[in-house]
């Protein structure tokens, strides 16, 4: 089965889906995405998602491209034409086609939407076991961070990086010595009280959609967690490290550059948030009452 995209009003094969070479998404980087989990056929926290793309839009100065009940018709016939079960659906949106300029176009132009979708396969148990092994970078990046741009140069350096020395992810680390977040991801440490600690949502970082669910998981699990910074120090001697995302879920760090964490195997909180996230998955009415509570 041909994979099939959404571009600026109509539905074409994967393959042959393009945009003008003066889209400004391209020339610039002027644009926003989010990326939405698929899970049992069911968008997972859809509405959060679309909540942080019209706040992206927004600080851009970007126009919707459509309605959210039209977005949100967009989304799933994408996710029902490619046979999406367990996947990802993914949608971006920038400023639009027009002379190639920096400031914003003086007449308005039609913003652009595309989304794609694919399939993926959650890593098992086991192997989530085994955990993964992250390095440190310099954060490099611009200060709003906050904004889920498609301008991912210093992720992508940094996420080749940690590929060439073998590590899943690389943690990116301010000037202050404290760690911000991944460079796909959002960073988790577990002290060794058991406190659950990850950085405060700011411009330093992405406020990940993922990230908010787990917190509303502890909240209503009862355990104890800490939104502010941690040093890299503080994480090598936590006693469990995770990251979370979309695309990651929840992922424990079993390393972190040459130390090991722990006992060198995840952690069981890690482990236990993972099952409550895949539980929150298949039934989204749990974290939504810890939120309430």
């Amino acid at each position: 089965m041909s994979r099939i995209a959404y571009v600026n009003g109509r539905y074409v094969p994967h393959a042959r889906a393009q945009v003008h070479i003066e889209d400004r998404g391209y020339q610039f980087a002027d644009g926003v995405y989010e990326v939405v989990l698929v899970y049992r056929g069911r968008l997972v926290d859809e509405d959060p998602h679309l909540d942080r793309l019209d706040r992206s839009l927004g600080e851009l100065r970007i126009r919707r491209p459509m309605t959210r009940p039209a977005l949100k018709s967009v989304l799933r016939e994408v996710v029902r034409r490619n046979a999406i079960d367990t996947g990802l659906v993914y949608m971006q949106v920038t400023r639009g086609v027009t002379r190639r300029d920096h400031p914003f176009p003086a007449k308005p132009v039609r913003p652009a939407l595309v989304v794609t979708a694919k399939r993926v396969v959650p890593a098992s148990e086991a192997k989530a076991e085994e955990g993964v092994r992250v390095i440190t970078i310099p954060d490099i990046r611009w200060a709003r961070c906050d904004i889920k741009t498609v301008g991912l140069l210093p992720n992508v350096l940094g996420k080749q990086q940690a590929r060439e020395t073998g590590a899943f992810e690389a943690w990116q680390v301010d000037a202050a010595g404290n760690v911000t977040e991944g460079t796909s991801t959002n960073a988790w440490i577990i002290t060794r009280d058991g406190e659950l600690v990850t950085r405060q949502a700011s411009a330093a970082i992405l406020n990940g959609v993922t990230r908010l669910s787990l917190l509303n998981l502890a909240r209503a699990e009862g355990l104890r967690y800490v939104e502010r910074p941690f040093s890299v120090d503080e994480a090598k001697s936590a006693r469990e490290a995770f990251i979370s995302s979309a695309t990651s879920f929840v992922t424990p760090v079993t390393q972190i550059d040459d130390r090991v964490i722990g006992n060198g195997r995840a952690g069981t909180l890690s482990l236990k948030l993972r099952r409550l996230y895949f539980d929150y998955m298949a039934n989204p009415g749990v974290a939504e009452a810890g939120a309430r509570a």
